[in-house]
């Protein structure tokens, strides 16, 4: 089976337990989370939150996971960057662990393997200390592109708990393709954001268009039928969808998640259906 979560990034500052109550409305598994919301833009007029400095919202958080039966995915926000030293993220990490979530998302911003081997492996260590597990994200902004790069990393890190995120949009518009990922070793697959975009860029900036304007499931031209076929059994498949131009339409953040569910659920329905 194929658990099926819903990610911050389309729900615009959302707090996390609002999150929860609203993944158990619309029959998820999970959420995907970070520590603060990301900045710049909140349609829906969410007050501003802060996990890493409030308690109470943290144990309102894991009470409303627990009410709603709702898992805490992933928790984004780690990055190797620059000058960055990732010892400076004990905190977060003992954050996620306290939150119940086992898994967090990396970034690489810049083109330095070496350093990116070098952050990712810390990391690694300091979760691996706390029982936690890091996916590291192919992306356009650091030098995991591509599969055969991410494989690099992979064998050079060495650590059990590492493994690839897998965010649709990125992985198929930086030119990999669906026998890429069917070749990947399943255990690399750690977790899947799903999206679906058109092949030709709308919008100058590639971040503008990730970061704000995707498509759901089917609605664009990603081959995501097939790709759902080849997501290995358990992976958790999280929808991270942000689609402004609903939201300056008037749609809260509930229906815009519903479209995003309804066409993950026929794009699933259809890799059960493939599997009888």
């Amino acid at each position: 089976m194929i658990p099926l979560g819903i990610e911050r990034l389309g729900l615009f500052g959302m707090p996390p337990a609002e999150m929860a109550a609203l993944a158990a409305d619309l029959g998820c598994d999970s959420i995907g989370i970070g520590l603060a919301p990301t900045p710049g833009y909140n349609p829906d007029r969410h007050p501003d939150w802060s996990l890493r400095d409030d308690s109470a919202l943290r144990r309102a958080t894991i009470a409303a996971c627990h009410r709603h039966g709702i898992a805490i995915g992933l928790v984004e926000g780690f990055a190797v960057l620059p000058g960055k030293d990732m010892r400076d993220f004990a905190g977060d990490l003992d954050i996620v662990a306290e939150l119940g979530c086992n898994r967090v998302n990396v970034v690489s911003i810049g083109k330095d393997m070496r350093r990116a081997i070098d952050g990712f492996g810390l990391l690694a260590e300091l979760a691996a200390a706390r029982g936690l597990l890091v996916s590291a994200e192919l992306g356009s902004l650091g030098p995991i592109d591509r599969v055969a790069p991410a494989l690099e990393i992979v064998r050079a890190v060495g650590m059990a708990n590492f493994s690839l995120l897998i965010d649709t949009m990125h992985f198929f518009r930086l030119g990999n393709t669906l026998a890429d990922f069917a070749a990947l070793d399943p255990a690399l697959v750690g977790y899947v954001q799903l999206a679906d975009v058109p092949w030709a860029p709308r919008f100058d900036s590639y971040m503008e268009e990730a970061m704000y304007e995707r498509m759901a499931p089917g609605d664009g031209e990603l081959p995501l039928a097939e790709f759902v076929q080849l997501v290995p059994d358990g992976v958790t498949v999280s929808l991270e969808i942000p689609i402004r131009s609903l939201a300056e339409a008037g749609a809260g953040p509930r229906e815009r998640t519903q479209r995003c569910v309804d066409g993950a659920r026929r794009l699933l329905a259809g890799r059960h259906a493939g599997m009888r």
